[in-house]
């Protein structure tokens, strides 16, 4: 009797959920049936959604949901606080499965190449945003003495970073955040925060929702500049072609003419200045020098040589993540991704056997979450393929118990998807006695002994 085809997926954020359902809805998990076990080398599943949106954005977490229905399928089993390669290597998944997917997503800061950047008083989004997510690999404090701070880049994660800080403790206690995180921003000093990007309003690359949000906070009073509102001939195209960058520019247009309001913190979004260096005096950030820049008739900008000093005491570079390089797969350095065609891993030009990506590790760190899907979709109808025209190599031990004596035999303390509904349990109980939907749990022991690890 054929037995099911066995898939190892390395990362278990929407990515890697999004890979197991596309296996589950396949003809062959109608027969002769799949296997899916999902490694992640934190102790709960997905990935970017619990450490990477910001606490006050319920409604993205609400993807979760969606998340659990695949997870809860008997098919899938889950295997967190697993860390490939140092728990697992490739070769060892190979004797398991008879294919791997690896959807490790990207959690890293992309380089900003300015002088200045290693200041103290420089951060990089992604080593905040892990912090106020209550991720169990940082610090559990951080400095927010700042009044006057610049967040680089004109995404969504600027916008989350630059929220967080305009806002008051206070307004953020409804959230999930952890309770070291809610002592740190009551300590937060920033009054003012700049937003800086180096193309104008129809290039921004905020959601409209998201920048909205901005507006219905109490004390942030968001500013931009009627200076800032130009647009050329390209830009006007953008705007025709994207019904998202057409109501994004209309948001700002609209928060330019407006009369500036009392609240007690300002938020100002400023287009067209380049970053050019971060201004430091005794190794600490006292500053930030930008370029003016103007279109240049695509959408695209030129400088014009005129420069700004702003008074700041940090900046938050949000440029961009990066994936950390896997090892024993190919890499390309300059997009920080693993070379692939249609999710196969490609080296020297070869598939390498058995072996593919999804996701962020395969793309890079553009789009929304609901975007990982199709990328999912893409990635399990090569493996299909490659399955149905007998491509993929036998593991050695496809048994679904081998890898549980496997990790057992390692001494790995791994959890399961049971663990996870023991830890979820766990956090809304911590936040029931003062009204709150949770309270994550932060550090890596707590998050094993509540899940049973």
């Amino acid at each position: 009797m054929p037995r099911p085809l066995r898939v190892a997926i390395v990362g278990a954020g929407p990515a890697g959920i999004y890979a197991a359902d596309a296996l589950l809805k396949s003809e062959t998990a109608a027969e002769p049936g799949v296997s899916i076990d999902l490694f992640e080398k934190m102790p709960a599943p997905f990935g970017l959604i619990r450490y990477g949106v910001a606490p006050d954005h319920p409604r993205i977490k609400g993807i979760i949901t969606a998340l659990h229905q695949v997870l809860d399928k008997p098919q899938v089993r889950l295997f967190g606080n697993v860390d490939y390669p140092n728990d697992i290597s490739l070769d060892e998944l190979r004797s398991f499965y008879d294919a791997v997917i690896f959807s490790t997503g990207a959690t890293a800061d992309r380089e900003l190449k300015i002088p200045g950047v290693d200041l103290e008083g420089s951060y990089g989004a992604a080593d905040f945003v892990s912090w106020y997510d209550g991720h169990p690999d940082v610090p559990r404090t951080w400095p927010l003495e700042a009044e006057k701070v610049a967040v680089l880049g004109v995404g969504n994660v600027a916008l989350d970073v630059a929220r967080i800080l305009a806002k008051t403790a206070e307004e953020l206690l409804p959230t999930e955040i952890p309770a070291n995180v809610h002592e740190g921003l009551k300590a937060n000093k920033a009054l003012e925060v700049h937003v800086f990007g180096r193309r104008g309003p129809a290039q921004a690359k905020f959601s409209p929702m998201e920048l909205r949000e901005l507006d219905h906070s109490p004390n942030i009073e968001v500013i931009v500049n009627p200076e800032d509102i130009d647009y050329d001939d390209g830009s006007i195209a953008t705007r025709r072609a994207n019904k998202q960058a057409d109501m994004v520019a209309k948001t700002l247009e609209n928060w330019a003419i407006r009369d500036i309001g009392d609240r007690p913190h300002k938020l100002f979004l400023h287009f067209f200045e380049s970053p050019t260096e971060v201004l430091g005096e005794d190794g600490k950030v006292v500053g930030l020098r930008t370029e003016r820049t103007e279109l240049d008739g695509t959408g695209n900008v030129k400088g014009t040589g005129r420069f700004t000093d702003w008074d700041v005491q940090s900046v938050y570079r949000a440029v961009g993540y990066l994936s950390d390089e896997l090892p024993k797969l190919p890499w390309d350095v300059a997009s920080g991704t693993v070379p692939d065609e249609a999710g196969r891993v490609i080296e020297a030009g070869s598939h390498l056997q058995s072996t593919y990506v999804t996701g962020w590790i395969r793309r890079g760190p553009i789009g929304l979450i609901g975007h990982t899907k199709g990328d999912a979709n893409e990635t399990v109808a090569s493996l299909l393929a490659d399955h149905a025209e007998g491509r993929l190599h036998a593991p050695a031990e496809p048994g679904p118990e081998a890898v549980e004596a496997f990790l057992a035999e390692r001494s790995v303390r791994y959890t399961t998807w049971e663990g996870w509904y023991r830890l979820d349990a766990a956090e809304k109980a911590l936040g029931e006695p003062q009204g709150r939907d949770r309270v994550k749990i932060v550090e890596r022991e707590d998050m094993l002994d509540a899940s049973g690890a």
